[in-house]
């Protein structure tokens, strides 16, 4: 899907990146390292690290400075999905056409899989080489989007919207909810790709725009892509947020609704991107692979 040279090229990048970051395999323990390397090898769309480099490359920041904060905010993604897959939360068996990492190992590798991956990922940002106060800055960036006014909150409020429907669940509380849950690890790819290019602050607004605009598009787009994709395209289990009972858009909106709102989030990223011209191209670029793609 990936059509834009620079885009394939930072894809290796980053999978490099991973795959140097990860511990040792041969080391003990080895169950962890392997359960740690199985979430993070094996696949992905690596949106999150290309949307680094694709802010970093607006104000021409050098590619090994962006490696970092690519590999982090991954490793922040990767540690999410195993939490997720869990039997306690999504309970899904299918992650990128491999079996989650509690089937594939076990549910107590699982968790420590995820915690593992996290300190890992502040581990490989704060050795990052940045000037200390763009390090700091990223830290900060990822850690907030993250947490609990991030991806954790965001977490749990999905868990609090499962089975609910009418009044209790409006479609402002599902966006906040996807702000958070989906929204939050793509703006902080975006914002630290800027924070290293030395963006202004008005430039790194318009970046947090297009990112939030983004991140409610992706999420439009899976919940769509759950109803009308299989598992074997998708690479995890098709159909499982109405099985679940999930809270998402077409849930609420339905299917015309939930496309009409994609048509708008692509119009408002169009616009927050407007002001950088054509070196916004690879951004554009991965926001058209975000609304059009198959899995």
């Amino acid at each position: 899907m990936i059509a834009d040279p620079r885009l394939a090229g930072w894809r290796a990048r980053a999978d490099a990146a991973l795959a140097q970051a990860l511990p040792d395999p041969d080391l003990p323990p080895h169950r962890l390292r392997a359960a740690m390397r199985h979430a993070v090898l094996l696949g992905g769309k690596r949106m999150r690290p290309l949307l680094v480099y694709a802010a970093g490359s607006l104000g021409g920041a050098d590619e090994a400075t962006l490696d970092a904060p690519a590999a982090a905010v991954e490793l922040v993604h990767a540690y999410s999905l195993v939490h997720d897959d869990l039997p306690c939360m999504d309970d899904d068996a299918l992650r990128r056409g491999q079996p989650t990492v509690h089937v594939a190992f076990d549910e107590a590798t699982a968790v420590l899989a995820g915690d593992a991956l996290q300190s890992l990922a502040f581990q490989v940002l704060a050795r990052a080489a940045t000037p200390p106060a763009v390090t700091v800055a990223m830290l900060d960036t990822l850690a907030d989007a993250a947490g609990v006014v991030g991806m954790c909150g965001g977490q749990a409020l999905d868990v609090d919207a499962t089975g609910q429907r009418g009044p209790a669940l409006s479609i402002a509380h599902l966006e906040r909810l996807h702000a958070l849950k989906t929204g939050a690890l793509i703006r902080a790819a975006v914002r630290m790709g800027g924070l290293c290019a030395g963006i202004d602050p008005a430039g790194l607004v318009r970046l947090d725009d297009f990112a939030a605009a983004l991140g409610l598009a992706f999420q439009v787009r899976d919940d769509i892509l759950d109803v009308e994709g299989d598992s074997e395209t998708l690479g995890k289990t098709a159909g499982k947020d109405a099985a679940q009972d999930k809270a998402t858009f077409p849930a609420l909106i339905g299917m015309d609704a939930s496309r009409a709102r994609l048509d708008a989030l692509v119009t408002e990223m169009d616009a927050a991107l407007a002001p950088f011209g054509s070196a916004a191209g690879p951004l554009r670029a991965l926001g058209r692979l975000a609304v059009e793609r198959d899995r």
